[in-house]
Order: C-alpha cells, then sequence, then structure tokens
C-alpha cells in the first residue's frame, strides 16, 4: 500500500488576500509559510503516510525530499486532478488532500482520517461552518476509472459526500478541531493568535 499526502499551495505572494486588512504582504508570506512548514512537518510524522507532495507554481523553501506537482494556473480543482492523476503514476493507492493552511492540525487528525478512509474508502473533514471541505483521504484502488473529481468552492463539502456516495463509495466524516480550523479570515487569525501567538503573525497585533 503507498499512501500519498498532497499539499495544495497558492505561489507564497498570493496567498492569504483575505487577511490584507490586518497582515501587509511580508507578514501574509511569512504565515503562508509557517503553517504550510506545520503541514508538512505533521505528514512527515505521521505514521501512514509514505510520501508527501505539494501541488504549487512553486517550491520556494520547501525542502527537496517534498515531491513538487508544478500547478500552472490551472485553478485548484483541475490542478487537483492532475495531480492525483501523477500520483496514480507514481504507486499512489491512498491520497490524502489536506491544505496548507491548517495550523492546529495533528498526526492524531492525520490517523483518524486515514483509518477512517480505509473503513469507508473515503473520509471527509469539514470547515468550522460544515459547508468547505478542509481534507479528503481517498482509496483510489476502489475509485475506478472514473476517479474523483473534485469540488472545492461553495458548498463544496455536501458535492464531495454526495459525489462519494455516487461512486460507490462510503464516507466516512471527521469532525475533528485541528482540521476544521482553517485560517482565512481576519476573525480566524485573531482567534488564534489569541491562544498561538506564533512568530509569524505577531506583527497583526
Amino acid at each position: 500500500m503507498s499512501c500519498w499526502a498532497l499539499v495544495p499551495v497558492k505561489a507564497r505572494a498570493e496567498g492569504k488576500s483575505r487577511l490584507a486588512p490586518v497582515l501587509d504582504p511580508p507578514a501574509r508570506i511569512a504565515l503562508v509559510r509557517s503553517m504550510l512548514d506545520h503541514v508538512l512537518g505533521v505528514l512527515a510524522a505521521a505514521p501512514g503516510v509514505d510520501h508527501v507532495a505539494i501541488a504549487s507554481p512553486e517550491r520556494d523553501l520547501v525542502s527537496a525530499d517534498i515531491h513538487l506537482l508544478p500547478e500552472r494556473g490551472r485553478g485548484l480543482n483541475r490542478a487537483l486532478g492532475s495531480a492525483v492523476a501523477a500520483l496514480r503514476r507514481l504507486g499512489a493507492r491512498e491520497v490524502l488532500v489536506l491544505p496548507g493552511d491548517l495550523p492546529c492540525v495533528g498526526t492524531d487528525d492525520v490517523a483518524v482520517l486515514l483509518a477512517q478512509m480505509r473503513a469507508g474508502g473515503c473520509a471527509l473533514a469539514s470547515d468550522r461552518q460544515g459547508t468547505g471541505t478542509n481534507a479528503i483521504a481517498l482509496d483510489l484502488q476502489r475509485l475506478g476509472p472514473a476517479g474523483f473529481r473534485f469540488l472545492f468552492g461553495r458548498n463544496s463539502f455536501a458535492r464531495h459526500a454526495r459525489q462519494a456516495c455516487a461512486l460507490g463509495l462510503g464516507p466516512q466524516i471527521a469532525r475533528r478541531p485541528g482540521l476544521g480550523f482553517d485560517l482565512d479570515e481576519p476573525q480566524a487569525l485573531s482567534a488564534f493568535k489569541t491562544v498561538h501567538r506564533p512568530d509569524a503573525i505577531r506583527q497583526a497585533s
């Protein structure tokens, strides 16, 4: 069994534009890098994850042992579809899609996702509102040739769950704070700083 973790991340200078009212460009870049480092570190330490890749237009400061799948400006959903197809060619049998902006995710969260995916063929985690998708784990062997069409965007969680059912999978739902907290809005940044206050976001105080 070959399990790949796939982390989509924009060019660092383009990330977290919705935080522009409270963070200047250098601070946003530092925040993106800090969160990505955290997520990649968690995945590297997580039992059951054999390989880690990023789907991104740039390597930036990511170490050479992380596989880079170039993203060519086709949008997140198409980029993920192409990335998963590339991982299949590299021998992937399972794939965990985990965004790079989950500053509270831990190895236990990854373990739950993988266990749920292995039970039902698919595991999903929503954002705090229950409408967006913050993680997808897929057993590629159970999908067959049709594959899985990524549908990130408005109300993606419900659409991903419906698609998994239509493909004959039994989507399992992971409800965990570490998976639900993504850092996209100024309000989320304020809540995160109250507890954690990492160096990358101190200047927003």
